[in-house]
């Protein structure tokens, strides 16, 4: 199961439910059956880019475009719905790591500076949906800044990535969303912490969530400054081979006559998933490169002509989380092309009009031609060559 935003607006025992913009308080709540997540036909890129990042919420967040019906919100949901559970300091409101002060809340350091001992416990990972007329403040928090002159007390009221922290936090049709609450959302998920300031008081929380946005591209756009900070995107459609199709009608047929039996039939599929993505966490910091598959990224993004740096770094991130996903702890070419496919679809330079894809293929294709000229380079001349036996034999040149 897997939790989701509820508030006092609705009394049904289960669902993915929407809150309507108000000032409601956000409530997590356990909801009722998910589709399983092993149990999506197809759409391969799609599942990886959500994994890499169930793996590594550091990588910054997916942007999943496609067209209508093609299981986009599915995937977010049932990813929540099979993630592993997470540790929090059970009374803190931002369901902090205990594990890691850095990360803390003001409130859980305030507490271990007066001394108190801070409970633990575990807790599914929450799934969260943000309404599209979620304002900045909704997402954020706000502080009372009437109570602080007056009281002198800080209260900060907790926003949307609150309830995010150290789960999913969903945005279907990103693309309507004001801009501006877009860039502080993806700015918290690059930063890790959410830092509220009001008339000199200041309050700080972590927000490391997973993000991920779907969008219609038939509705509109995202601007380019926006769709660069998404560290990963696909770009999806329905599938065409006829046996696919039918696949998809008789397992969504088989789920909604018997959501349970369906979703039981999958779970040895889904324990086996979860169980290898909380391997691939703790194996993520073990993970080594060398500086030759930096130099491979490097080479790889400009001779695509690819802009800032932002890539480079994404690429790199994806890379070890494939190989930690995969139960290894060096990074390979392969999965250098296969987070490059995911990283750089979105960022490659288009004209009007123009669609521009780069295959795995001519991925890899590239990461090789740029190893082979590493080795040629590396590689001495025959007059180098000579140069050097007739050194180490004594012979003057």
């Amino acid at each position: 199961m897997s939790s989701v935003v509820r508030g006092p607006w609705s009394n049904l025992p289960r669902g993915i439910i929407r809150p309507p913009d108000g000032k409601a308080p956000l409530e997590v709540i356990q909801v009722g059956i998910v589709y399983p997540f092993t149990a999506i036909v197809g759409q391969e890129r799609m599942c990886r880019a959500l994994i890499l990042n169930a793996v590594n919420p550091r990588i910054g967040g997916v942007l999943i475009r496609g067209e209508r019906g093609t299981a986009k919100s599915t995937a977010a949901r049932a990813l929540a719905a099979l993630l592993p559970e997470v540790h929090v300091v059970e009374d803190c409101r931002f369901g902090c790591d205990p594990d890691h002060p850095t990360t803390w809340c003001t409130e859980c350091r305030e507490r271990v500076g007066r001394g108190e001992a801070l409970p633990t416990a575990a807790r599914r990972t929450p799934f969260i949906d943000l309404p599209v007329s979620a304002t900045e403040d909704r997402v954020v928090g706000t502080l009372d800044i009437e109570r602080a002159i007056k009281h002198g007390e800080r209260h900060f009221e907790p926003g949307v990535l609150a309830a995010a922290n150290r789960g999913l936090l969903y945005i279907d049709e990103v693309n309507l969303l004001d801009d501006h609450v877009v860039d502080v959302l993806l700015d918290s998920a690059a930063l890790g912490m959410n830092i509220v300031e009001r008339e000199g008081i200041s309050f700080s929380h972590p927000a490391r969530y997973i993000l991920v946005g779907t969008m219609n591209p038939e509705e509109g756009d995202l601007r380019p400054q926006l769709l660069d900070r998404f560290a990963l995107c696909v770009d999806i459609r329905g599938l065409k081979d006829p046996h696919d199709r039918v696949l998809i009608m008789e397992r969504n047929l088989a789920f909604e006559s018997d959501p349970e039996g369906f979703r039981a039939r999958w779970m040895e599929q889904e324990v086996a998933l979860s169980r290898k993505i909380e391997a691939a966490r703790r194996l993520l910091d073990q993970v080594e490169y060398t500086r030759r598959d930096l130099l491979s990224i490097a080479a790889l993004t400009s001779s695509l002509q690819v802009d800032g740096h932002r890539a480079d770094l994404v690429i790199l991130k994806a890379a070890r989380a494939h190989a930690a996903f995969e139960g290894r702890t060096t990074i390979t070419e392969r999965d250098i092309a296969l987070a490059a496919e995911l990283a750089l679809g979105h960022r490659l330079r288009r004209g009007p009009f123009q669609q521009i894809e780069v295959s795995l293929e001519d991925l890899q294709a590239r990461i090789d031609q740029s190893r082979s000229q590493e080795d040629q380079e590396a590689m001495p001349t025959p007059d180098q060559a000579d140069l050097g036996a007739k050194k180490k034999s004594g012979v003057k040149a």
